[in-house]
């Protein structure tokens, strides 16, 4: 058998076992040392292939798909510095949980460390951001060869999916020649699978029955749902939360915001609840259930640090610790609807509805206040862009926030309703890049989809936008345009105002709508929010790549939202004071 015979089904008995695991679609990008994995998934039936030039681009686009079909997607790209560029979002797909299977082609062996052309040291180059790194043997021939081959794409995959999704690395040394056998078609598609039986970890009921001996009489607690992707996990913490009589503090990432379930005890107005000292130190828990990532809300966070006498059970299905705050008392390995659903079986005397009631009453009155701030405010705002734009958004669309300030606002304005949208964001790292490349990634599997972003992290991933003219996808763009960081307003940098501009507000003076032209796109500026509204209505039914601008001043953005979260805390201390 010849080399190329060889590498041909050395590669098409490694690629049947990713198929066979599940991967659908392989991000790839272009390079020599590459060439027969790339040949080889574009030839085979059952593979999606996307071509993305830039690799940083490619990694979050990659991240960004396996978001929103929650399936593990391929990552391909040659050797040498293309595998650092997916360092980011390799980053972001360990801390968010993502399943890559990221597979960079290299030098073998005899030309590593000879100063040979386009080597670097590939081996662990992710570190510890990955769940499993393998560098792959040889292309040789012999079955056994082959069935080793299938074999670690399998396990790459039941890696990426283990109890604590992410990516995994797998180092391809390659010789050349580099031509696979294309003719005939390599692959057997009758080929054996091998089996994979996976299953959820649960508490045993004895445990369960425990927690909710300890939590009898308790009237007086919360349930906080940060960041979170788990099936039927809305209606399980929804009937919890009713039978224990316990307010859910829902951030936008937890699912629970937008549903079609009527009279869920959720609370969305608590980030400007919590800014009123009185409401911070009035609402003190007995307990605190958690569930997901930490929720953005920092008034939530200061909050839950001085929370010392609660018992705080955090709940996690793996084996991560989420604890910044290290406030946690009891920390559960479990999946998150099992709990939900045993703990609420296990619930039998009513609790008092008081707690909530007041809860309850506080977030409404939070948000009358917030919605006439927003009446009064005529000139073009950050806040008011994401408040009116969950009233114009569609049911069942999808909105994907850019980190900063885009998804703080969201945290503020994006109130409960019944439209079944999905929030999706990158908060693993929290980083401002890559985030057009992600959206555009979710917007192969959801349609419509809105990306909501700040003009810096536009700019970051400009080279993004690419995907959307050369696979003719979907996407309606919210760019909100202040010229600079204005999330560092609220942060005490603005306090030195000498060097603020320069180090922190960093305008750049750019006319987007020429970088939205060379991709082809559809460019509207926004001069009211009548012109929103119908720019909006209009951006269901455009096909491709649609960018709308509201240019916003800093200053003004940041007294708007002083002077709202003001007339909160004075509307809620004088609730407090009544109820006293």
């Amino acid at each position: 058998m010849s080399h190329q015979e060889a590498l041909t089904k050395y590669l098409a008995a490694f690629i049947t076992g990713l198929v066979q695991a599940g991967v659908k679609d392989v991000v790839i990008s272009p390079g020599s040392r590459s060439t027969p994995l790339a040949l080889m998934f574009s030839e085979h039936r059952d593979v999606r292939v996307f071509m993305n030039v830039d690799e940083r681009s490619a990694g979050f686009f990659a991240l960004g798909i396996a978001k929103a079909s929650e399936n593990p997607v391929g990552l391909l790209c040659t050797s040498g510095t293309a595998a650092a560029n997916y360092y980011p979002a390799v980053i972001e797909a360990s801390l968010s949980g993502v399943p890559l299977i990221v597979m960079t082609a290299d030098r073998p062996h005899e030309l590593r460390d000879v100063g040979a052309p386009q080597a670097i040291d590939q081996l662990h180059l992710y570190g510890s951001h990955v769940n499993w790194f393998a560098e792959m043997a040889l292309p040789e021939t012999g079955m056994e060869q082959f069935k080793y081959a299938k074999t670690t794409a399998r396990r790459a995959v039941k890696e990426a999916l283990g109890q604590n999704k992410g990516p995994v690395h797998l180092n391809f040394p390659l010789r050349e020649p580099l031509l696979p056998v294309l003719d005939p078609y390599p692959f057997n598609e009758e080929e054996e699978s091998i089996a994979i039986e996976d299953g959820i970890l649960f508490l045993p009921h004895g445990k369960l029955k425990n927690i909710a001996e300890q939590l009898k009489g308790k009237e007086k607690g919360l349930i906080i749902c940060g960041p979170i992707e788990e099936h039927d996990f809305t209606e399980a913490v929804t009937i919890l939360a009713k039978k224990l009589g316990f307010p859910i503090l829902a951030d936008p990432l937890s699912q629970l915001r937008s549903s079609s379930m009527s009279e869920t005890p959720v609370i969305d107005s608590y980030d400007a609840i919590l800014r009123t000292e009185e409401a911070a130190t009035a609402l003190k828990p007995e307990v605190i259930i958690r569930f997901g990532g930490m929720p953005v809300s920092k008034s939530l966070s200061l909050y839950l640090k001085k929370q010392m006498d609660a018992e705080h059970y955090v709940v996690d299905n793996g084996s991560r610790w989420r604890d910044p705050n290290y406030s946690g008392t009891t920390m559960i390995h479990s999946n998150e609807t099992a709990f939900c659903t045993g703990l609420a079986s296990l619930i039998v005397e009513p609790h008092s509805l008081n707690w909530l009631s007041k809860w309850l009453e506080m977030d409404e009155m939070a948000k009358k206040v917030i919605a006439a701030h927003m009446e009064l405010t005529e000139e073009l705002e950050e806040g008011k862009a994401v408040y009116e734009l969950v009233d114009l958004l569609p049911v069942e669309s999808t909105v994907f926030v850019g980190n900063s300030m885009p998804i703080r606002d969201m945290d503020t304005f994006f109130h409960k309703n019944n439209k079944n949208i999905t929030v999706m964001a990158n908060r693993g790292a929290n980083g401002i890049d890559g985030v057009v490349s992600s959206a555009l990634g979710a917007a192969v599997y959801k349609r419509p989809l809105f990306l909501i972003i700040g003009d810096l992290s536009f700019f970051h991933d400009l080279n993004g936008l690419l995907m959307a003219k050369l696979q003719k996808l979907n996407i309606n763009i919210i760019l909100l345009n202040n010229d600079g960081g204005g999330i560092f307003s609220y942060l005490p940098q603005y306090g030195e105002p000498r060097h603020f501009e320069i180090l922190f507000g960093t305008p750049t003076g750019l006319n987007y709508e020429h970088a939205v032209q060379m991709y082809h796109g559809m460019y509207t500026k926004i001069l009211d929010w009548e012109g929103l509204k119908m720019a909006v209505l209009d951006a269901v039914s455009y096909e491709g790549l649609n960018v709308i601008e509201i240019p916003t001043d800093r200053e003004k953005n940041l007294s708007s939202h002083r002077e709202m979260w003001k007339k909160v805390s004075q509307e809620i201390s004088l609730l407090l004071q009544d109820v006293e």
